[in-house]
Formats: C-alpha cells, sequence, structure tokens
C-alpha cells in the first residue's frame, strides 16, 4: 500500500468508495439468496421444460448429455428444482459495474502487465 498523501487522496477516496459499493452488492446478494430459498421439489420432465421455457425433448437431450442435473430412476427424469435454479445461477453473466469493479482490483494488483 502507498503512503497517503494530499496529491493521491482522491484516488484512495475513490478507490474505497469503490469496494465499500462491492462489499454492499455482496451483502444485498447474500440476503436475498437466504430469504429466496425454496424447499426442494422433484420435477417431472414436462415441469422442468416449463420451468426452464424449453421443449421437453430439449429436456431430454440436455438431460441425457449431462447439460442438465438430472436423475433417472424406473425409465424417468427427474430434476430437483433447487438444483436447476443452482444450474440457471451458474450461467449468470456479471453486471458491468461488478466486471468494471473486479477490472479495477486486478489493475491495483499489479494483474495487467502493460
Amino acid at each position: 500500500m502507498e503512503q497517503l498523501t494530499f496529491e493521491n487522496l482522491p484516488k484512495a477516496v475513490n478507490n474505497l468508495a469503490g469496494e465499500i459499493s462491492e462489499i454492499k452488492q455482496l451483502l444485498l446478494l447474500k440476503s436475498n439468496e437466504q430469504s429466496i430459498e425454496v424447499p426442494d421439489k422433484l420435477l417431472k420432465v414436462h415441469e422442468a421444460a416449463e420451468f426452464l421455457s424449453l421443449t421437453v425433448p430439449t429436456i431430454y437431450l440436455m438431460a441425457r448429455m449431462g447439460e442438465l442435473p438430472a436423475m433417472k430412476r424406473f425409465s424417468r427424469w427427474f430434476f430437483s428444482r433447487n438444483e436447476l435454479i443452482n444450474y440457471l445461477k451458474q450461467g449468470r453473466k456479471k453486471p458491468l459495474a461488478e466486471t468494471a469493479s473486479e477490472a479495477d482490483t486486478t489493475d491495483m494488483k499489479g494483474g495487467c502487465n502493460e
């Protein structure tokens, strides 16, 4: 960490404001995740298709290929609602502000060699 001087004070305050904003976003995200917990439910193929807004043949194909988290018993496919939600969250794209904040953090750590 560099010495804090009057000249670099605006940059230091800006960095702190960005970090505080990032912490706030993480706390809000965490509190939303905790408040949205839904009891798990097993879905049949047509219910999973409706839940994901996909066709039934697409659900069968994705399950056979291992793309979707699924269970097969008695020649029938079953899907955990919570696992499907987690599957969707894994494909989440980060908001622009979060991506920019990560880039700033990388720059501050010397991650970019220019």
